[in-house]
């Protein structure tokens, strides 16, 4: 099933090119903390799922603002170094050079980076530096885990997103802010456009994706050529921290990362898990630091 978080964090089932809200199952005290829709959802899921059917009134999708699918995570995690072809492509401007993810473990994001499918990444204002488009299959927790073996870790996945890691780059001698800093932008992390429940997508290792630019394909992969893949990746982050439904997990960036301008066009496009596009803008507001 796809699950559409829309509006003022309403939540929908979608079927084509409508959905049909599902704010009914859920209680009513969550009107009070409406973000966290999808985490109540997600913890549960399997006692709901046979009674989340296409009832009521359609709404377009078309008509509807899409926010991030996992709007309030406790956390967002992020692996570095996770496609063999994508190790060192960047040069000096990256910290991991050809360390990869078994090495470096994970890295955190603000939840406050994420975004939707209805929204424009904005970039700072004034900037000279260069922010890189990052193309990434997210995963979606769905049950507390911690210390899951990789050998069980399906069994807490409650579905998957794309998502687009945007990165600010080093400046080698001037510029060298922390990894979690340089992508924790407000709307530096879209996610969606929808949230694919796991037994929609089947295996994870098995999808296509892509990421183009104003038309161009800049980056082409194949999930399964991941160097952690996505059950390592829930052994490897829960053996440290205890892991929450609604969690954000991004299993890193094949090759082809480049750079964006406002103005651009972004498209990202995960096989069984759907495509968004997004604007690139220059942010209105001017912050009393800039970078």
């Amino acid at each position: 099933m796809k699950i559409a978080v829309y509006d003022d964090f309403q939540l929908g089932a979608v079927d084509g090119e409508v959905l049909y809200p599902i704010g009914h199952l859920l209680p009513e005290a969550l009107d009070a903390v409406p973000d966290t829709r999808v985490n109540w959802l997600a913890r549960h899921w399997s006692a709901m799922h046979p009674d989340v059917v296409r009832q009521g009134v359609p709404v377009p999708v078309a008509d509807v603002r899409l926010r991030a699918c996992s709007p309030a995570p406790r956390h967002v995690f992020a692996l570095p170094g996770n496609y063999h072809a994508h190790l060192g492509e960047i040069g000096a401007m990256t910290v991991s050079g050809q360390r990869t993810a078994n090495e470096m473990g994970f890295f955190l994001k603000a939840p406050g980076s994420l975004a939707g499918a209805g929204d424009a990444i904005e970039l700072p204002p004034g900037s000279a530096r260069r922010f890189d488009h990052e193309c990434e299959l997210a995963v979606i927790i769905g049950a507390p885990a911690f210390e899951v073996q990789a050998d069980r870790a399906a069994e807490v996945v409650f579905g998957y997103a794309c998502a687009v890691d945007v990165t600010m780059r080093i400046d080698p001698g001037n510029h060298e802010e922390d990894r979690s800093m340089r992508k924790s932008f407000k709307t530096f992390t879209p996610l969606g456009p929808f949230l694919v429940t796991a037994d929609e997508v089947g295996d994870p290792h098995e999808l296509r994706s892509h990421l183009r630019v104003n038309g161009e394909e800049r980056q082409s992969a194949f999930t399964g050529d991941m160097i952690v893949n996505v059950w390592q990746a829930i052994e490897l982050i829960s053996s440290v921290v205890p892991l929450s439904p609604g969690d954000v997990i991004l299993t890193g960036t094949p090759a082809g990362v480049g750079p964006l301008r406002a103005g651009d066009e972004v498209e990202i496009g995960i096989e069984r898990v759907g495509s968004m596009r997004l604007p690139v803008t220059e942010r209105k507001t001017t912050p009393p630091r800039v970078f």
